[in-house]
Formats: structure tokens, sequence, C-alpha cells
């Protein structure tokens, strides 16, 4: 049986690794060893943050609402009850875009909200 030394495939597979550590500094970015838990670690934060950014803009849409709404008169949780007996299908990110581009229209929206209520 022929004898197989695995450089080619050992020498690809470290490439690969070292390829995801390009722009990480010094030895992170030149060196198998110290690279691979680097990389390991990168791809452990971004999978978390990827969850982590949706929550952080759900929090800022919240805060958006809330601030404009509060310039209308009303609370949040008063403009998102009253949103939702008047069966208005706007969700937050719709909401916090409408309140920072167009405070009109948000008005137009509270004012549906405020009757509702009533």
């Amino acid at each position: 049986m022929a004898r197989v030394k695995r450089g080619f495939k050992a020498r690809r597979r470290r490439n690969r690794l070292l390829r995801h550590a390009r722009g990480f500094r010094n030895a992170r970015s030149r060196a198998y060893r110290i690279a691979q838990p680097a990389v390991q670690k990168a791809w452990l934060y971004a999978y978390k943050h990827r969850r982590e950014r949706k929550r952080n803009y759900r929090a800022l849409w919240i805060t958006r609402i809330n601030a404009a709404s509060r310039a209308n008169g009303m609370t949040y949780s008063k403009l998102m009850h009253g949103l939702k007996k008047s069966e208005v299908q706007l969700d937050r990110r719709v909401l916090a875009d409408i309140a920072v581009h167009d405070p009109e229209g948000f008005g137009a929206v509270v004012s549906v909200a405020r009757a509702s209520l009533k």
C-alpha cells in the first residue's frame, strides 16, 4: 500500500481557516494554532450578535415611537393598544420610520389610535 503524506489536504484545510482570519492582528492572522481559536470565537460572536442585532433594533424602534407619541400627547403603550383595537396593521419598524421621517403622518396615526380608545 502506498504511503499518504497528507501535505496537500492539510495545507488546504489550514489555508481555508487562515483566509477567514484575514484582517485579524498579528499572529492571529498568520499562525494557524493561534488563528484557529480566534476564528472560532469570531464565528461564535457573529452568530450571537446576529440575533442580538434584532433585539437592539426593536428597542430602538420602540424608543423612537415612544418619543414621537409623547410629543403627540400619548404614551407608547396606549398608542399600541389603540392601534391594536383599531386593527391598524403597521409594525414597529414602519411606525418608527414614519415617526422619524413624517411627523404629520405619525400624528394622523396617533389620532386614529386615540379615536379607537374612546
